[in-house]
Formats: structure tokens, C-alpha cells, sequence
């Protein structure tokens, strides 16, 4: 969407807050030996608290309220029966809507006990990610945005998962810009506008360059033994630093 006015904007932000506490929420009382739907559960409980509802799942018909993905798995994983074990790297991704605006956001940390090589793979993506947004503005072409991941990847001897993107999003989940690329393609000419809204949402990894769906339909995963961090945020591009909306 491209953004109208302020109510436009105060809509953005309302849901933008309410994910980023859900996420906040949700990794505040993950625990070893709980499963990833009881942690589910706390998400949906949080959302449905401030009147706002899950998108994966009213989009998407996607079976739980948020998507939590837990080492080999980076993204849109399906919560089940699966146990948060010691060291575990998990990925809490919240979308939702309210009042006819979405809002995205993700998260990556590790479960104690800590391993330095994780902890610095989630503390490069979520800079790599903030590097990404403090460079756009209208006027700023699009494929900036891969050329950056993939220039800040490089630097710490990692790899970007070429196949999953950014989006656009405001008054649905996904719309244009669609695709969203994490590298840098020169024939893409499409140029950023202020009132853009838009997710930035890196995904380094140690080995892996292209993430495979799982037997359950959904679940994206590594195909190897590599581990993957990902953050996201939402943001409206205008003529000077963009607005994160997925802040609380």
C-alpha cells in the first residue's frame, strides 16, 4: 500500500506495536521443555488480547496463530508437538491485522545454554537488517536493499537465502512491491516512493543458500545442517529515515 495520511499511518503503528510486543512476549517466556504450540498459544492469547488477529491464518488458512521455527527450520514453521530443547535457534514470526492494517515482524535468538557462533549469527542478520533500513528513502531504488544483504553477509563469511524476499504489505500481508530480492539484480529498476510500506527481513545463513518446503506444506527449511537467523521489520518508506511500525 502507499500510505494516505496519518490515520494511514496511526493504523500502521497500532498493529505494528501489537506484533512486536506479541514477539516480545512470546520469546520472554519460552522455556526449555515446552512445545512450540503451547508457545503458540501465548501469541495467539496476546494478539486476541489487544483485538487483533492473526494474518497467516485468516490469510492463509496456516494452522496456528504464529510461525516458530527452530534450527534447520527458518521460516513459517508449523507449531506442534516439537519441545524447546537447550541451545535451540529459534525463529518467532508474527504477522497480524488490525483494523484493516498489517503489520510483520521476526525474530531470531537462542534458548541458553548460549553458543557465541549463534548468538553472533542473530546479532549480524538483525544489524544487517537495521543497515538495510537506515539506507532507504523515496527516490532509493529497490534492488538496494539485496545488494546491501548481500554485501554485509559477505563480510562475516555468510550466506543470504536467495529464495525467500521482502514484500510489500499494509492492507493485506502480501502486495506489490512482490519479491523483494535479498541480492542484488541490476535489471530490477523499480524505485522506492515515500508511503511505501514494506518488510525488510534478511535471512543469513552458515552454509545454505535455498530454503526447501518440508513434507508438511509449510515448514521452510535448511537442506543441510547449517542454522539460519532471520529479523524483520515493517516500515513506510518516506523522503527522509523510514518509519519502523513494528515497534513497541
Amino acid at each position: 500500500m502507499t500510505v494516505g495520511g496519518k490515520s494511514d499511518i496511526d493504523g500502521l503503528k497500532e498493529i505494528g506495536k501489537i506484533v512486536a510486543l506479541t514477539i516480545s512476549e512470546m520469546k520472554r517466556q519460552t522455556h526449555i521443555g515446552m512445545t512450540t504450540k503451547e508457545l503458540d498459544d501465548i501469541g495467539g492469547r496476546f494478539l486476541k488480547k489487544y483485538g487483533a488477529v492473526s494474518a497467516p491464518k485468516t490469510s492463509y488458512n496456516f494452522p496456528g496463530e504464529t510461525c516458530i521455527s527452530i534450527n534447520q527450520e527458518i521460516a513459517h514453521g508449523v507449531p506442534g508437538d516439537r519441545k524447546v530443547q537447550e541451545g535451540d535457534l529459534i525463529n518467532i514470526d508474527v504477522s497480524a491485522e488490525l483494523g484493516g492494517y498489517f503489520a510483520d515482524a521476526g525474530h531470531s535468538f537462542q534458548v541458553p545454554l548460549y553458543n557465541t557462533s549463534i548468538t553472533r549469527l542473530c546479532q549480524h542478520t538483525h544489524n544487517t537488517m537495521m543497515k538495510v533500513i537506515s539506507s532507504l528513502r523515496h527516490g532509493v531504488k529497490l534492488n538496494q536493499i539485496g545488494r546491501i544483504i548481500q554485501s554485509e553477509a559477505r563480510k562475516s563469511g555468510y550466506k543470504v537465502i536467495m529464495n525467500l524476499c521482502s514484500h510489500g504489505i499494509g492492507k493485506s500481508l502480501h502486495e506489490a512491491p512482490n519479491d523483494i530480492f535479498p541480492f542484488y539484480r541490476k535489471d530490477d529498476k523499480r524505485v522506492l516512493k515515500e508511503g511505501m510500506v514494506i518488510t525488510i527481513e534478511p535471512f543469513l545463513s552458515t552454509g545454505a543458500e535455498y530454503a526447501v518446503k518440508s513434507p508438511d506444506g509449510w515448514t521452510l527449511c535448511v537442506p543441510d545442517n547449517s542454522l539460519c537467523a532471520q529479523h524483520e521489520h515493517t516500515i513506510i518508506i518516506t523522503r527522509d529515515q523510514p518509519i519502523i511500525t513494528t515497534i513497541a
